[in-house]
């Protein structure tokens, strides 16, 4: 009699089978997937802020790279969370770069202290400083309240055919947690990196040029602005000369602290280069101040200034005031405490007359640090041409007044300042954004009685254009110091009573980059992702629980998993079938 095949030997193969068949399931769906992952690309971004998402500008500059970028980022070694956290979002940013980029991009983390002695790690350190990287000084204190200090470079070098420019990540507004920088600074993150690339693989370099002629500010004065903005453009200086077309090659123009009056020729010049697409940046004083009186002599005078720029400005919907601003958040200044007849003694003291202005939600000021300001003009905007659409860039704090010129400044007034109640113009308009298609200021008015001569067909409305104005000249004015025969620029918006470095220059590059601009590549920086911070006193008295939590309670469930799927497998195929014989 032949031997029987007993029931669970058929159960048996049946599985086997089946499982075979699942495993060649899963090698066809497989096959399958690669190769329509060869001919279709995607990349799914489960975020709520779609924070791995790319716009379609950066990938199209990514898609179009020709040669190799290579990013040296210099955030790594030990270092606090927060900057762990800020090293992995710019991994996760280059990481997504690379999916668009290819084998154009790659890049390396380096710690800049690493396998170094401190003679070579402070060599290492200025050659980061000279090429552009801002270095922090991150302090920790321990449980037993001993400090310790590191040095980070929040930064990186991106190299393009011989090429590089540095990217800063860090955005340290002294106003704001830590916490809140740091998410600003990732949030920024792709268009800091795009830009520099953009910058670098640019196959036509813009040229703007600094207007001279109207006792605009000297070449020394705005230095370092120029030294930054040319990583991205040509810099021209001259004079208009009242000569009709010669603005026509710049991308923009920058009116720096003009101190004399506009000719006819001269504005009709700049007139007619806006109504052609110009971009212009406006830095103009309604009211003079010697600053040098001020500190020398203890007082000084403010007189009204009258540049014949007003009609021009309020045709483009602007107007300027001729009143200084005081601000109870404001910049320090040295004073002098000494007995007359005793050696100087000078101590910071607050200066009402030298606000800091908070930048607004403007992808172009959002996120910089306060501007520093020195004898300030509020402005006001203009109703009227209803295709002109009006962002403010910046504001001065809640509590801020005006005074009327003329006056007479003296540093006697920090010992008597004004009561809080007597701030009652808050929020004043510093800096504001207008574009649109503007109207000519000469308009219905004989244009060879200004311009003898021919000259280029008049223009009554632009094209789609751009222009900031901002009330105060000394926002890109930097200090000097005499080296040898020759002045030396210093760091834009630093101040040397506090070592605190404003967003001056932040705001100088972002303008002109946003004037210049015509792929709204600016636009990236009003990216925001939300911010969820744990709170630290019921983390401080509940850890322990978190901490048994997240270690022992996984196991456990692991452990009881496995106990179940045994005794489930137990029960289905330990006991013999119905009528089957018992081996």
């Amino acid at each position: 009699m032949g031997r029987q095949r007993l029931p669970g030997d058929r159960i048996r193969r049946k599985l086997v089978i089946r499982n075979v068949a699942e495993f060649f399931l899963v090698i066809v769906v497989l096959l399958v997937l690669e190769v329509l992952s060869s001919h279709w690309f995607f990349r799914l971004d489960l975020t709520a802020e779609k924070r791995f998402t790319l716009s379609p500008k950066t990938k199209a500059i990514l898609r179009g790279l020709d040669k190799d970028v290579y990013v040296q980022v210099y955030l790594d070694g030990e270092m606090p969370v927060g900057f762990k956290r800020m090293r992995t979002a710019v991994k996760d940013m280059l990481d997504e770069f690379r999916a668009y980029a290819g084998k154009h991009l790659t890049y390396e983390f380096i710690n800049p202290a690493a396998g170094r002695t401190r003679k070579e790690r402070d060599k290492f350190y200025k050659m980061l400083i000279e090429k552009g990287l801002r270095p922090t000084d991150v302090q920790r204190r321990d449980k037993e309240g001993a400090i310790s200090s590191k040095i980070i470079f929040p930064g990186a070098i991106v190299n393009y055919n011989g090429m590089e420019m540095a990217v800063n990540f860090l955005n340290n507004n002294p106003t704001l947690p830590a916490a809140v920088n740091l998410n600003h600074s990732i949030e920024g993150l792709e268009y800091q990196l795009i830009h520099s690339i953009k910058a670098l693989s640019a196959d036509t370099v813009y040229t703007i040029a600094f207007t001279e002629g109207h006792g605009e500010l000297p070449e020394p004065a705005v230095g370092d602005a120029e030294k930054e903005l040319s990583k991205y453009f040509n810099i021209d200086r001259g004079v208009i000369g009242g000569k009709p077309g010669i603005l026509d090659k710049y991308a923009a123009v920058v009116i720096a602290k003009p101190s004399r009056p506009f000719s006819e020729a001269d504005k009709y010049v700049l007139d007619q280069y806006l109504m052609q697409g110009g971009k212009i940046l406006w830095l103009l004083d309604k009211v003079a101040v010697d600053a040098d009186s001020l500190m020398y002599a203890s007082y000084t005078f403010a007189v009204p200034m009258d540049l014949h720029l007003t009609d021009m400005l309020f045709k483009y919907g602007v107007r300027l005031e001729g009143t200084l601003i005081q601000d109870m958040r404001c910049a320090l200044v040295p004073v002098n405490t000494a007995v007359v007849g005793n050696a100087p003694h000078y101590v910071p003291a607050p200066w009402p007359y030298f606000p800091l202005m908070a930048p607004q939600k403007h992808p172009l000021s959002r996120n910089l640090n306060l501007v520093r300001g020195e004898f300030v003009n509020p402005m006001d905007t203009v109703e009227g041409n209803g295709n002109i659409r009006k962002h403010i860039l910046l504001r001065t704090s809640r509590y801020s007044r005006t005074r009327g010129a003329p006056l007479m400044l003296s540093l006697e007034e920090i010992k008597r300042p004004p009561r809080e109640q007597e701030y009652n113009r808050p929020y004043l308009i510093t800096g504001i954004l207008l574009e649109g298609t503007f109207e000519s200021a000469f308009r219905n008015r004989m244009i060879s009685a200004i311009i003898p001569g021919p000259h280029p067909e008049f223009r009554e409305k632009s094209v789609p254009t751009r222009m900031i104005v901002i009330s105060d000249g000394d926002v890109i004015r930097n200090k000097v110091r005499r080296v040898g025969d020759k002045w030396v620029p210093l760091p834009l918006g630093q101040d040397r009573l506090t070592q605190q470095t404003y967003g001056n220059k932040d705001l100088i590059v972002n303008a002109v980059n946003y004037l210049v601009d015509e792929t709204d590549l600016m636009e990236l920086r009003g990216r925001e992702f939300k911010l969820r911070l744990l709170d630290r006193e019921k983390v401080a008295s509940e850890r322990l629980f978190w901490q048994l939590l997240n270690t022992v309670v996984p196991v456990l469930l692991i452990l009881v998993a496995g106990i179940v799927m045994n005794l489930l497998r137990r029960r289905r195929y330990g006991r013999p079938a119905k009528g089957g014989a018992r081996r």
